[in-house]
């Protein structure tokens, strides 16, 4: 399995990537939403795990922009919002 990962703090990329690893999920590590668009229009994954509290990008402006490139790979939300309206927009 092949995953995406677009998250900007390092420690939770180390953390994330670890736990992942050890059931052999092959992970690519991206820093910021510019390069994690370029990833995933480029190579093909099977999950992306998207931070959208990202330097680079409008909040959820990087998922829209997968959506509108043709990437529909599977989205997994990575976020300490909790309000309803954000909830409600991813």
């Amino acid at each position: 399995m092949k995953i995406l990962l677009v998250e900007d703090e390092q420690k939770i990329a180390d953390f994330i990537c670890a736990g992942l690893g050890a059931k052999s999920v092959n992970v690519s590590h991206c820093i910021d939403g510019n390069q994690g668009y370029e990833f995933a229009c480029k190579h093909t994954y099977d999950a992306i795990i998207l931070d959208i509290m990202l330097p680079g990008r409008d909040r959820l402006d990087i998922l829209r922009s997968f959506r509108r490139a043709g990437v529909n790979t599977p989205v997994i939300l990575l976020t300490a919002r909790n309000e309803l309206g954000d909830r409600v927009q991813g």
